[in-house]
This record gives C-alpha cells, sequence and structure tokens, in this order.
C-alpha cells in the first residue's frame, strides 16, 4: 500500500478500540456496576439501550446533510477532525463522572458515540481518495482486518490491568479508567497519519460552500439515489443483510446468557471473533477480485443464514454439542463479520460518483444507523412475542433473505456517471 493508503487504514485500527472497549465489553459493565450501581439492574440496562440508540439516531438524522457539508473543496478533513477531537475529548471526560452520576455519563457516552460515529462517515467518504476504483476492494478489507485484530492489543491491555486488580463483586474504577486512558492514546495516536496524510481528491466543482447550499446539494442527491437503480437496491439490500449482521453481533452476548453459558466464556469470545476476522476480512479483499464483489457479498450473506439456523439450533442440543455449535457459530460470524462489512463500503465506493462522495456515504450511514435500530427491535418484538428468544433469532433469517432479494437487482453496468 501507497502511504496514503496506509494511513486511512490505521485509522480503521485507531477507532476500533472505541467499539470494542467502550460500546461493547467494558463501559456497558462499568456503567451498570458502577456508575449506576444504585439502580435496578432493568432500569440501568434499559437506559444505556436508550443512549445508544438516541446516539445512532441523532447520527442518522444528521448523517446526509454531513455527507453534504463534506463535499465542498477542503471541507471532508476539517470535520473529520472536528468530530475525531469531539469524540476524544467527551471519551476523557468520562474519567471525570463517579458513582450515581449516571445521566451526565449517558449524555456524555452518547456525545463520545456520536463523534465517533460522525468521524466515521468521512472517514469511509475518503476510500474513493486514497485509491483507485480497482483497489477499493483490497483497501477496504484490510482496514477492516487490520482494525479487528488491532483493537484486541488495547483490550487485553484493558482485560490485563482489570484481572490484576483482582476478583470482585464490579469493576475495579482506578483500572478500569486507566483502561479508557489506553482507549484515547490508542485512538489519537493512530490518527494522526490519516490528518497529516490523506488527502481530499474529490470534491464538488463549487466555490459557494454556504450551509444552504449543502441543503440544495442533499435534495439533489435524493433524487439521484432514487433515479440510480444500483445504488438504490444496493442501499435497500445493504439495509436489510446489515441489519441481521448487526443484529447477531448486538444480540450474541445476550442470547448466549439466555442459553446458559459462562460470563467468561462470552468474554472470551469476542477477542477470539476479531482475532479470527482478521485473516479472513483480508480473504475476502482477495476472492473479490476473482470472483467479483457482489459475488463474496452473497456469500457473506450465506454464511449468517447458516447462522441463524444454528442460532435457533442451540437450545435443542445436549450440553457438549450446545458448547461445539456455539464455537463454530463464533467461527462462522468471524469470517464473514468483517468481509461482508468491508465489501460493501467498497462496492458502494465503485457505484457512487467521486466527487460527491461525503454525500453518499452520509446516506450509507444513514441506512446502517437505522439498520442498528431496527434489526434488535425485531429480535425483541418476536421474542417478546413467543416467549423465547431462539424464534427472535430465526427472525433474523427473513432480513438477511430480503437483503440477498435485493442484492439481485443491483447491476453495476446500469450506474450513471460512476466517475
Amino acid at each position: 500500500m501507497n502511504r496514503e493508503e496506509t494511513s486511512w487504514v490505521l485509522y480503521d485500527v485507531a477507532n476500533s478500540a472505541f467499539v470494542l472497549i467502550m460500546v461493547t465489553a467494558i463501559m456497558p459493565i462499568y456503567f451498570k456496576d458502577v456508575i449506576a450501581a444504585d439502580l435496578p439492574g432493568a432500569v440501568s440496562t434499559a437506559r444505556w439501550g436508550f443512549a445508544n440508540a438516541a446516539a445512532a439516531l441523532i447520527l442518522a438524522v444528521l448523517a446526509p446533510l454531513l455527507g453534504a457539508m463534506a463535499d465542498f473543496p477542503g471541507r471532508k478533513k476539517r470535520l473529520f477532525a472536528l468530530f475525531l477531537s469531539f469524540g476524544l475529548v467527551l471519551t476523557a471526560t468520562l474519567l471525570f463522572v463517579g458513582p450515581g452520576q449516571w445521566l451526565p455519563c449517558l449524555l456524555i457516552f452518547c456525545g463520545a458515540r456520536i463523534g465517533w460515529a460522525g468521524a466515521n462517515i468521512f472517514y469511509d467518504a475518503f476510500l474513493v481518495d486514497v485509491t483507485t476504483k480497482d483497489r477499493l476492494d483490497t483497501v477496504s478489507a484490510r482496514g477492516f482486518g487490520l482494525g479487528y485484530i488491532g483493537s484486541v492489543i488495547p483490550f487485553v491491555a484493558v482485560i490485563g490491568l482489570i484481572l490484576a486488580a483482582g476478583a470482585g463483586a464490579s469493576l475495579p474504577v482506578a483500572q478500569t479508567r486507566i483502561g479508557f486512558v489506553i482507549v484515547i492514546l490508542w485512538w489519537l495516536l493512530l490518527s494522526v497519519p490519516m490528518l497529516i496524510w490523506v488527502k481530499q481528491r474529490h470534491y464538488r466543482d463549487t466555490t459557494d460552500a454556504r450551509f444552504t447550499v449543502g441543503f440544495r446539494h442533499l435534495a439533489t442527491t435524493l433524487a439521484t439515489i432514487t433515479d440510480n437503480r444500483p445504488v438504490f437496491f444496493f442501499l435497500l439490500a445493504y439495509f436489510f443483510y446489515i441489519d441481521g449482521v448487526g443484529t447477531i453481533i448486538t444480540m450474541a452476548i445476550a442470547y448466549g446468557r439466555d442459553l446458559g453459558f459462562s460470563a467468561t466464556m462470552l468474554i472470551i469470545v469476542l477477542p477470539y471473533i476479531q482475532i479470527v476476522a482478521f485473516p479472513f476480512t483480508l480473504v475476502y479483499g482477495r476472492l473479490a477480485r476473482r470472483f467479483g464483489t457482489k459475488t463474496m457479498l452473497f456469500a457473506g450473506i450465506g454464511v449468517y443464514m447458516v447462522v441463524s439456523i444454528l442460532g435457533f439450533s442451540l437450545p435443542a442440543a445436549g450440553t457438549t454439542l450446545k458448547t461445539a455449535l456455539f464455537w463454530l457459530i463464533a467461527t462462522l460470524v468471524a469470517s464473514s463479520m468483517g468481509g461482508i462489512q468491508a465489501l460493501s463500503r467498497s462496492y458502494f465506493g465503485a457505484l457512487i460518483p467521486s466527487a460527491q462522495s461525503g454525500e453518499f456515504f452520509g446516506f450509507y450511514n444513514v441506512f446502517g444507523k437505522f439498520a442498528a435500530i431496527s434489526g434488535p427491535l425485531l429480535m425483541g418484538i418476536i421474542t417478546a412475542a413467543t416467549g423465547h428468544s431462539r424464534w427472535g433469532m430465526l427472525s433474523i433469517l427473513v432480513l438477511f433473505v430480503i437483503g440477498g432479494f435485493f442484492l439481485t437487482k443491483v447491476k453495476a453496468g446500469e450506474v450513471t456517471n460512476p466517475a
């Protein structure tokens, strides 16, 4: 890879630590055990969920406009740096939140997640600036792959700090806060190459960068998306299949607890998935060059359909078989998790006009954010209606079927103005 490609990939390594530690593994436990320890468990869980949903909803609303503003000359880097700084500062502010301050904690965390997700809108849009059309799959896959393996390094460091403090009823406060400092430093230092070397090469040919002009361009782009069949059908397909992927990732730990798996095993499986995802994501990138990106997206959808069916079958298995199936499911998830996300990003990048990458990736992020809300909601409704979470797991299969159907409608040869 050249210097710009490498700098771009390193940011995937940088921000992945925030996802694994602050969103997925450590911060949720720290919030429940320390910050909101005086609240009933169900109440603190619900409020944590509301904060995450609120952050996703705010970004879903803002993403298209932010993308539109990024397509003006020189704006993409400035907006990226702004949201990156916002996320870093608010993550650092969490260090000063104490027990019982659950509302300030949720507000600060919500803002930090908006900063992280907002920076990723512009990061994704930079893909078309750092590489050529024929290398989109390779570079995108390396970003996701190295992001997975890279996030394990600070995660192991944080877990080591916590375990060194000794077992207790809750997470050790001092060591957990040091872990947050590790996340901040990792995120900041690995972002420096992106800030220095990556340049915006594609932008709208205009000198009028007023805020109102961004709204007008937004309306034009929305009309373009609905008229451009490949882009429109891909976004529909992406909404459904990435909804299924995200739901499995989000709900897997809770489903595992329902099935009686120990908390220790469920924590161990997280770095296992990250490590296994690394080589498989790179493999997806290589196979896409040989068999085509769309073919490999169908392969990823097929793997997740198998995961849904196996997940549904878990409760009926004996103890030994159940454990074996659980690790098989974890391996299958890891095998396609990075590939399907990386190739979705690169395939979309190949479909859109490069000069409007900010706007189009803004809409791309909208579909991803709303998918993050609707999938868990579907599983929750089906689980509540049937009285067993296995039926909620099976309902995810429908999302992959619908997503695969819309993907068959994407004909890349019909793309208008993909330059």
